[in-house]
């Protein structure tokens, strides 16, 4: 009779094993500060992790390229980054600058996908993020462009939202297809990985307490926080009418 390993977490295998490389990489990427407050993080400790994940994506999911998984999925983290903090800025904006006509501004933020979609993917749901990214870029007409630019905010900061769009999708699909074929997952595979999961979630839970006045960078050291830009399963909402 088969034994069933219990997983230690509730994301897919591949998605826990992405998480765990890319914290893993901020890891690296900030290692002095953090060797600094912990000894028994001294090199090789994340190096060998980071070997420890790509192995384990290699044999246990027949991924070709964990490096290349790895850097698509940091390209699609860092472009979903960029996007949320500029459609902030932007729809902050729009807010401030229609108030006098509530009206006008409900019909803004609606036709260009705010309304709908913009909560969602604050909290880095990537589908709700390319939706409202895709009807920001079909609903900003030139007339519509030219209103919001006449009111303040910069012409750049509009097309740099529309270039977005095109983007993240690609970035998406790259990294979707770097996934590879998937083997069959064994008590032995399972085993590995709830040892990789274990040992990243105390890194994560130890840096965000060192990080707890640097907010963005604690944000790289989140599990939920990564794993969620891996995870678009909610169906997008539909986009509520457009007031009369």
């Amino acid at each position: 009779m088969t034994t069933t390993i219990p997983r230690d977490y509730k994301v897919k295998d591949v998605d826990m094993l992405i998480t765990a490389a890319t914290i893993t990489e901020s890891a690296i990427a900030n290692k002095t500060f953090l060797q600094s407050k912990r000894s028994t993080w001294a090199d090789p400790f994340f190096d060998d992790l980071k070997i420890q994940i790509d192995k384990a994506i290699q044999i246990h999911l027949g991924v070709d390229s964990a490096k290349k998984l790895r850097e698509s999925t940091q390209v699609v983290y860092n472009i979903q980054n960029n996007a949320i903090k500029d459609l902030a800025e932007v729809k902050i904006q729009i807010v401030e600058d229609f108030k006098d006509t509530p009206a006008r501004q409900s019909e803004i933020l609606n036709q260009l996908g705010f309304t709908a979609y913009h909560k969602d993917a604050q909290k880095r749901d990537q589908e709700a993020l390319i939706n409202l990214l895709y009807q920001y870029k079909t609903n900003l007409t030139p007339e519509l462009k030219t209103e919001i630019v006449d009111k303040g905010t910069a012409a750049l900061a509009l097309d740099n939202i529309t270039a977005y769009a095109d983007t993240l999708k690609t970035a998406n699909v790259i990294q979707e297809g770097n996934k590879g074929e998937r083997k069959v997952i064994t008590s032995e595979a399972v085993m590995e990985f709830n040892k990789i999961y274990n040992k990243v979630i105390t890194i994560t839970r130890i840096s965000s307490k060192f990080l707890k006045d640097k907010p963005a960078l604690k944000d790289q050291f989140s599990f939920a926080k990564v794993a969620k830009t891996l995870n678009a399963t909610k169906k997008p909402k539909p986009t509520p009418p457009t007031p009369q």
